[in-house]
């Protein structure tokens, strides 16, 4: 029998995977899956009839520990990475430790959540592809995954003062800020500071496109000193179309 598969139907299968205290299928006749040991099913009901009941997507506790895994592999933060892959590799109570890695870090929980989501909707996907190959039928197409970052939406930049740009996480706490000094047509900026639990996570570059779409709307020149071992983000300065003028040689006793 063949069926139509909604967003109500694919929660409802997810959340079944997950639990690994029943045998689970799919009633297709009533569009929600049941424990086929469950003692309240009437006695006239074949779980055995095919064209009523389909076994849905297989899901293991192995299955949950691989997603964990490529969720801390696109982790950009690196202390983020490192506290995940500790959890990982603890010889028990892996998936608890797991969780309260990220209980600390509110913005990553949040994208764990989306990511695991959307992961195993396309476990669903796929299960589903698989029985419209047999119907004869064509594939759905699958939503592609957003892994790039853990982030921006979940910041709150503001302008605090003139040229002065402050991010704060869903909390209220600082995460970062920049800020810049004007002499004449020259902005120079004089501090830009993320937190370390927050690099590698795109506010250093938001921070900085909101300053330089102030100074481009006052047509201004923008001019910052960069460190040598910060030279990595030259690379997002070349973006901005900021161009070297100068070399800085310093001695230090």
């Amino acid at each position: 029998m063949r069926f139509e598969l909604d967003e109500a139907l694919i929660d409802d299968i997810i959340f079944h995977m997950e639990n690994q205290d029943g045998d689970f299928v799919l009633d297709i006749e009533e569009r929600y899956v049941i424990d086929i040991h469950n003692n309240e099913l009437d006695d006239d009901i074949d779980i055995e009839d095919e064209n009523r009941f389909i076994g849905i997507p297989y899901w293991s506790s192995s299955d949950g520990y691989r997603l964990m895994e490529r969720f801390a592999v696109i982790v950009k933060n690196p202390l983020l990475r490192e506290e995940l892959s500790f959890a990982l590799n603890r010889n028990r109570g892996v998936f608890r430790a797991y969780r309260d890695v990220l209980a600390q870090h509110p913005e990553a929980e949040k994208q764990w959540y989306i990511f695991k989501e959307q992961a195993m909707k396309d476990e669903v996907l796929d299960w589903y592809n698989s029985l419209r190959e047999e119907w004869g039928l064509e594939p759905i197409g699958t939503e592609p995954e957003d892994n790039t970052s853990l982030v921006q939406e979940d910041f709150d930049i503001k302008e605090d003062d003139d040229f002065l740009f402050t991010a704060k996480n869903a909390a209220g706490d600082f995460a970062g800020s920049i800020s810049a000094a004007l002499n004449g047509s020259v902005l120079q900026i004089n501090k830009f500071e993320v937190k370390e639990e927050y690099r590698c996570m795109g506010i250093g570059k938001t921070l900085l496109s909101k300053l330089l779409e102030k100074a481009d709307n006052q047509k201004l020149n923008v001019t910052i000193d960069l460190p040598a071992e910060t030279d990595f983000f030259a690379r997002s300065l070349l973006l901005e179309n900021f161009q070297p003028s100068m070399q800085r040689f310093v001695r230090k006793n």
